[in-house]
């Protein structure tokens, strides 16, 4: 197949694909659905590292105005602040959005089962505990990485003498005619 014909059909069947997904996406979820995607995500504080945006985004509007108009400190800082208090109550868009997403990627029984485990204390443990286990398990597996590189060069260097395809190498201050009459 010519590979204008390859792409035509891979856009063809990308878009019939997307044509295909968009109905299911767009379909309503019902208000239970939504409560209990609301209380998985809840329980597993999925947007809580969303809740400095406003500030940290504040502050940097403060900083920038405040550059470039120093001499309107006090009103730049009372108008933002006040702006501020204004936008918070579109915190609540983002939980909207956040459990509508969950919702349509899980079901109502799988979101009940994720937020009754999240309220246990072993759910406790792994929301306080998990992320300490998994930065260690990264530094574990990027030890074990190294490792296994090392071993690795080293086994395939060690066949590739054996097999007389590489010379071993030299030892520090030997030169080449001293390692060839040993």
């Amino acid at each position: 197949m010519p590979l204008k014909s390859f792409h035509k059909a891979v856009l063809t069947a990308a878009t019939c694909a997307l044509v295909a997904i968009a109905p299911a996406s767009a379909q309503e979820v019902s208000d239970s659905h939504l409560q209990a995607a609301r209380a998985a995500i809840g329980a597993i504080d999925a947007t809580d590292r969303y809740d400095d945006i406003l500030p940290q985004v504040a502050e940097a509007l403060k900083a920038q105005l405040i550059a470039n108009n120093p001499d309107l400190e006090n009103e730049i800082l009372t108008f933002v602040d006040e702006e501020t208090l204004a936008l918070a109550a579109r915190r609540a868009d983002l939980e909207r959005e956040a459990a509508e997403i969950y919702a349509r990627a899980m079901t109502e029984d799988d979101l009940r089962a994720i937020a009754a485990f999240y309220q246990t204390e072993a759910g406790q443990s792994l929301l306080r505990n998990g992320p300490i286990a998994a930065r260690e398990v990264t530094q574990a597996a990027a030890v074990w990485q190294r490792g296994i590189e090392r071993d690795l060069l080293e086994a395939v260097s060690n066949r590739l003498r054996e097999s007389g395809l590489r010379q071993a190498p030299q030892a520090e201050g030997e030169t080449e005619t001293e390692n060839a009459t040993e």
